[in-house]
């Protein structure tokens, strides 16, 4: 058996964190978080990468591809930005390799958006967002076996675009939706 050696960490931050675990925002468009989870159905896995606003709790981008490329982190914040016209937000993610690649950078910056990463290793500075998807695995992907991506993607829209945003109550809203 090969000699397996741990996978070498970025040392240095790509971003700053500007968030800095506060998540409280005023007004909408302030601070967006996302991140891009997998889930397994029989044909492979599904990646969703989601932009959320932390104000409302709304979905406001986000985007389902066969595989984790730049492309489907990109898509969601392209439609983040295409939906909302943000104007000097924060755009806060970890530092997984999708979030640090070039075309997720530039397309942040040259829309205004202020890139934010967490501190490397750290799990609770996106805590949102971990608690979205971990409401998405009780509530939507692990009631049933997926059998095609097709199946799943679907799932998922109906999910985010129907049942999050428009029927989920959320407690740190006052029992409001997303869109109300």
């Amino acid at each position: 058996m090969a000699d397996r050696r741990p996978r070498p960490k970025h040392q240095t931050p790509t971003a700053s964190n500007l968030a800095n675990r506060d998540v409280t925002r005023s007004s909408p468009h302030q601070l967006w978080v996302t991140d891009i989870t997998e889930h397994p159905t029989r044909e492979g896995k599904v990646y969703c990468a989601v932009v959320l606003d932390t104000f409302s709790r709304r979905v406001v981008g986000w985007s389902i591809n066969a595989t984790q490329t730049a492309t489907v982190v990109t898509n969601a914040l392209n439609m983040a930005i295409s939906n909302r016209q943000p104007s000097g937000t924060v755009i806060h993610s970890d530092h997984g390799v999708p979030f640090t690649t070039w075309a997720f950078a530039r397309r942040a910056q040259e829309t205004g958006l202020a890139p934010s990463m967490g501190s490397i290793g750290d799990c609770y500075d996106n805590g949102m967002i971990e608690s979205f998807w971990g409401r998405m695995q009780t509530e939507l992907l692990n009631r049933r076996t997926w059998r095609t991506r097709i199946e799943l993607a679907n799932a998922i829209f109906e999910y985010l675009e129907i049942f999050h945003n428009r029927q989920r109550r959320h407690s740190s809203l006052g029992m409001l939706t997303p869109i109300e």
